[in-house]
Order: C-alpha cells, then structure tokens, then sequence
C-alpha cells in the first residue's frame, strides 16, 4: 500500500442519527472522508447488543478491504466494545488504533489491567486525545501519541467578551456523570444576587437526569430562570451561544470536551471543574477559571468574579479563543496524515 491512503474501518458509538450528542466517530470520520481517505463505520444500532454485533460483524466484513481500523474508546460499558473488537482485529491480524476519548479511563486501567494490555498493547498505535490520557498510557508501558479533537474554526463566530452578565450556559448530554444538577444549584445561589440571572441547558437527556434537574429548578422555584433546549444542531447552539456571557461545566469526570474547546472558540469565559485532562485544556486565571468537582460555592464566586472584573473577563475570552486556535482543523489533520503515512509504508 505504499503511496496510498489507507481505507479505513471506523468503529464507535455513532448515535447521532437516533438524536444523541455527537461523538468522535461523528465528526473525525467525515472530516477523513473531506481528505481522500474512504472509510467504513460501524455502531450505529441503538440497542448495545446489537451495537456490538455491528461492530465485530463489520470487522469480519471488512478485514481483506480496511488497512486500518480506528476504535473509538471509552471507559464505562463501550470499553468493552473496543476490547473486543481489538482482540478481533488481532486475531484476523488487521493493524488497529484505539483512540481514548474517556475522561475515567484512568480508572479502567487499574480495574481491567489485563483488557488493558491486550487491547493497548496489541495495537498498531494508541491515539490519545490529550496529555492527560497520553500520560497515564505511558505510566502503563503502552506507545502513544496525542492527537487532539479538532474544531473547524470557521464555524465559531468570535466575540470578545469583556462586561458580563450573568447568562449562562451549559451544554452536554443530561447524564449523572456531568453532574448537571451542580449548575441548577449555582444558578439558585447566583439568584440571590443576580435577579436577572439565566441559564440555558442544552444537550439530549441520557438517564434521566433532565427531569431530575426540571424537578430540582421547580422545588427552588427557578423555573422562570432556566431554559431546556433539549438537543440542538451545532449551528443552533453556536447561534445561540451569542446571547450568553459565561460557560459552565460542572462535569466529574472529562478528558477533552468538544464543546468547551468550541465555547472557547466563541469567546465565552468558561468557568469548569478541575477534572481529568481539563487542567490541560484551561489553566487557571489565563484562559478559563477552575474549581473542584462538585463545589457549588466556588463556581457561584468565579462567576460573581467574572461579572465583576471586566480585565479578567477581557482576557479569559481572548485567550481562550488564541488557544482554541491551535484546534483547528487544518493543523489537526497534519497530524492525522502523518500516522496514516506510517500505515501506508508499513
């Protein structure tokens, strides 16, 4: 295959066509496609099983037509995809490359150190979407290299951010594990001071928990505060986006979230939790503020700064656009193009 472009077998949980939050697979895969490369996917049924199934069947279809198979990897229940469809890919001798997106893969590497090693160690090349992720693959002993997800940086239309109000917004799937409960009760402590404060939530409900959260607006009487979009396309909640000052993130775990490298892109201030790979994407005071997991009391000040200092403001919202700068598509792809470069002469 020296010389060509690979074909490629993309595998990972690729449910945005049933109306979930897009993942990797959504948006790496067609970027490929804009560069010549043909690929194949696999994990679009919504049930698990048969997700599953999907998945290793497609690697059987396609093991004489795929050069290399990229496995999207996480770390609760579709870790367990990509380990077996790993094993797979060995065992019919298909060169493959898990890319870790899980911000508590961390985790998994102490609690399935076998599924570890046979997954990563067998690889061609383990892709890490940050430093966080690359660090704790290389105290384990496996090879890796950061590749970052990556923003077209057209798509965000930059406004610099300097007199705050208190308009906030969240965006990411309602699941326990972004702990969006945090955000309701911030915006009831803000309200204390900030009759005219909102927040908008956007993103698609996954265990319930966005009837949990409109049950704690109504028990707090925020009702008339707080607004829930339920899932919105990337363009409308950009758009959006405009008529907010301040992003929230209230996650427990997380790696390298898309959506706050693209609120960075907008110009918002992002106010997050100090979790996983995010002291890699924001440092403290320069181009974004950060706090512990789950402590309300911390996120409400930062806030409070955030409206208070307008210097502070000015500068979070510059920088942060500079450095999601460095995201952009047209320099992620280089790298991209560089390791299917060493498939290709191999």
């Amino acid at each position: 295959m020296p010389g060509n472009k690979p074909h490629i077998l993309y595998i990972g949980n690729k449910l945005a066509v049933h109306g979930r939050t897009p993942t990797g697979i959504d948006s790496l895969g067609p970027l490929l496609e804009q560069e010549g490369y043909t690929l194949y996917y696999a994990g679009s049924r919504l049930k698990q099983w048969k997700r599953l199934l999907d998945m290793l069947w497609a690697v059987w279809r396609y093991r004489k037509t795929a050069d290399l198979v990229l496995i999207d990897t996480y770390s609760t229940a579709a870790f367990y995809y990509a380990w077996l469809c790993g094993r797979l890919c060995a065992v019919l001798r298909l060169r493959y490359i898990p890319i870790l997106h899980g911000g508590a893969l961390p985790r998994r590497f102490k609690e399935s150190p076998q599924k570890c090693r046979s997954l990563f160690g067998s690889s061609f090349m383990n892709v890490a979407v940050s430093k966080y992720l690359q660090e704790h693959l290389r105290k384990s002993g496996y090879q890796s290299k950061v590749i970052p997800n990556s923003i077209c940086l057209d798509d965000y239309a930059f406004r610099h951010r300097t007199q705050l109000q208190p308009k906030l917004l969240w965006v990411r799937s309602f699941h326990e594990t972004y702990n969006p409960r945090m955000a309701i009760h911030v915006l009831n402590d803000l309200h204390q001071k900030y009759p005219d404060v909102h927040l908008t939530m956007v993103g698609p409900d996954v265990d319930a928990s966005m009837e949990t959260c409109r049950q704690l607006s109504e028990v707090l009487g925020l009702e008339s505060y707080i607004t829930f979009t339920g899932k919105l396309s990337k363009q409308e909640w950009t758009t959006l986006a405009q008529e907010h000052d301040i992003f929230i993130n209230t996650t427990n775990y997380d790696n390298l979230p898309v959506s706050v490298l693209e609120a960075m892109a907008l110009g918002l201030p992002v106010v997050s939790t100090n979790v996983g790979g995010m002291q890699h994407l924001i440092t403290d005071k320069v181009n974004g503020l950060l706090v512990n997991a789950g402590d309300v009391a911390a996120m409400t000040m930062a806030i409070k700064q955030l409206t208070q200092d307008t210097e502070l403001a000015a500068k979070l919202s510059s920088n942060a656009r500079k450095y999601a700068e460095a995201f952009d598509w047209n320099i992620i792809k280089a790298q991209w193009q560089t390791l299917f470069n060493t498939v290709s002469n191999n």
